[in-house]
């Protein structure tokens, strides 16, 4: 993998930085050394993000952190904006990188390859400007009902909000079943899951609405006859009931998922981005899950932001007792519970129909 820095100036402490968090956890396609933002110059990435050591320092400027990784050849912009817009003081710092031979990864709606002035530079110093969402801009798939032949188990994480953790916890299963000596496959869903290598993925907000659903199913279906694993496991993009990013519709009605676990931020009272609107109860998305798919959240994963290990812990075990669904804190407790349930459960409704076909599981 080649080295990579990842720029995050203002915003890696915030849910505007989900793009570069997503980069420090987990990156099979890049190799992270460092991240650029200003306002955190010295820490370490990990630990300001979760409190995990990761060795990837943050750096007080492009300078800086060229500085001391000099053979660096992409910088990838670590921030997934409101309404995907590039932060004006990015501008001066891509110029720079790429004044300097390195190639630069845009998660952004904002198509660098479409600006004048970075086309020009990019062309000169010969790098190459890759933005990932325009991959998929012209994707047009159509829904065809081949989900139907998928008979792995298909599992989704869900979330109450927007930029909540949804793809973390659906790689933390992911590798969790293949622990369990599953064949598993992770699909995912948007710009960030690009980056950080995943083999089967789509950027579903790139691609026009007619076509959503096709590609959904088109690359979980992909996954499946490629692959043939036992689990394929997916995520959400936004929110159910986000009045900006609305998410998740899709995923239940063209992956069809066997099993929906619903990540929740017990301390967000208000949706990413638009503090006017508060999020509704935990119960109400319960309900909803249930409505759209027919079935009960398997499991609950908790998001434990602005809260201790005690308290997010003692708010896990509340939940659990309150509705009755497995609830765990997947930075404390890891996710390995929800994965062998699952198991457990597909075995047994295998046996108890006595075919070898996509299962419609219980609540536990």
């Amino acid at each position: 993998m080649e080295k990579t820095l990842i720029l995050a100036e203002g915003r890696y402490n915030t849910t505007d930085g989900k793009t570069a968090h997503g980069l420090v956890r987990h990156s099979k396609r890049f190799r992270i050394v460092g991240v650029i933002d200003s306002t955190l110059s010295g820490k370490d990435a990990g630990e300001v993000l979760d409190g995990i050591p990761r060795g990837i320092p943050i750096y007080g400027s492009f300078e800086e952190a060229i500085s001391e990784n000099p053979d660096v050849k992409y910088l990838i912009i670590g921030v997934a904006t409101p309404g995907g817009y590039l932060p004006k003081v990015y501008r001066d710092i891509i110029k720079k990188a790429i004044k300097r031979g390195i190639n630069i990864v845009n998660g952004l709606h904002n198509f660098l390859s479409d600006d004048p002035e970075f086309s020009r530079l990019a062309k000169r110093y010969k790098v190459e400007l890759i933005d990932v969402r325009k991959l998929y801009r012209d994707m047009k798939i159509p829904f065809t009902g081949k989900i139907n032949e998928v008979t792995s188990i298909k599992v989704a994480v869900l979330g109450t909000d927007g930029a909540i953790g949804k793809r973390t916890t659906a790689i933390m299963l992911h590798e969790a079943f293949e622990r369990l000596g599953k064949k598993s496959v992770f699909v995912a869903m948007g710009q960030t899951g690009w980056m950080q290598g995943a083999k089967y993925c789509i950027v579903m907000d790139s691609i026009i609405n007619d076509f959503v659903a096709g590609a959904i199913e088109d690359v979980i279906w992909r996954a499946w006859k490629e692959e043939n694993p036992d689990v394929i496991v997916t995520h959400g993009e936004g929110s159910l009931l986000h009045p900006a990013y609305p998410g998740g519709f899709e995923l239940i009605a063209a992956g069809r998922p066997d099993y929906i676990i619903l990540q929740h931020a017990p301390m967000r009272k208000h949706f990413d981005d638009f503090p006017q609107y508060e999020i509704p109860p935990l119960g109400r998305y319960i309900q909803l899950i249930e409505l759209l798919s027919g079935k009960k959240p398997i499991a609950i994963t908790i998001n434990s932001e602005k809260m201790t290990k005690e308290e997010a812990l003692k708010k896990a075990r509340e939940i659990e007792i309150q509705y009755g669904i497995m609830t765990r804190v997947p930075l404390y407790e890891g996710v390995e519970d929800i994965a062998k349930a699952i198991t457990e459960d597909a075995e047994k409704i295998k046996v108890s129909i006595g075919v070898e076909e996509s299962v419609q599981p219980q609540v536990l």
